[in-house]
């Protein structure tokens, strides 16, 4: 057999697909114009948006700030937690509190920094000055949160302002 008399059906199949029955010979007709009368179209661009201020009254400093997390009953944390709810100072100032003080202590009420005398869960400098709250202030927390919610209000104002400024320099 030779290649001229061999048929390929796919070949016999595309030749079938290709052409129009009983219309080979024809010409395509012109495709017929659409006429939308008296209509237009016009889509209308979508607008730019404009930057917005933020409105968190929280922030003075537009940072970062930690999230509202419940404390466990019983424990430092919820001692400063009734603390300041007391102070008027709400959920997000209790927030950069918990968030100053784990950077700052650990919450550990006999947390010390050899290098600079710092004691506490606030990190009193030196941390006899917490004496003023209490004579406890070695060992006891509320004495120690008390003192610092103290410290924090009047030279910070609030929690989130000291933890801004914490954010900033480093140290509060």
């Amino acid at each position: 057999m030779d290649d001229e008399s061999q048929v390929s059906l796919y070949a016999s199949g595309l030749d079938d697909v290709q052409s129009r029955a009983g219309d080979e010979s024809a010409a395509d007709p012109e495709p017929a114009a659409l006429d939308r009368g008296n209509y237009t179209v016009y889509v209308k661009p979508k607008p730019t948006p404009t930057p917005q201020a933020s409105t968190s009254t929280s922030s003075s400093s537009g940072g970062w700030r930690p999230p509202f997390v419940t404390p466990d009953p019983g424990s430092a944390q919820a001692i400063a937690y009734d603390m300041v709810l007391a102070r008027g100072w709400g959920d997000d100032q209790f927030a950069c509190l918990v968030a100053l003080w784990k950077k700052e202590s650990g919450w550990r009420v006999n947390a010390y920094n050899a290098g600079s005398g710092a004691y506490g869960i606030p990190q009193a400098l030196p941390g006899s000055k917490m004496a003023s709250a209490g004579a406890d202030w070695e060992t006891n927390p509320a004495t120690q949160i008390a003192w610092g919610l103290g410290y924090i209000g009047g030279r910070y104002g609030s929690p989130c302002g000291a933890w801004d400024h914490s954010q900033r320099t480093g140290w509060y």
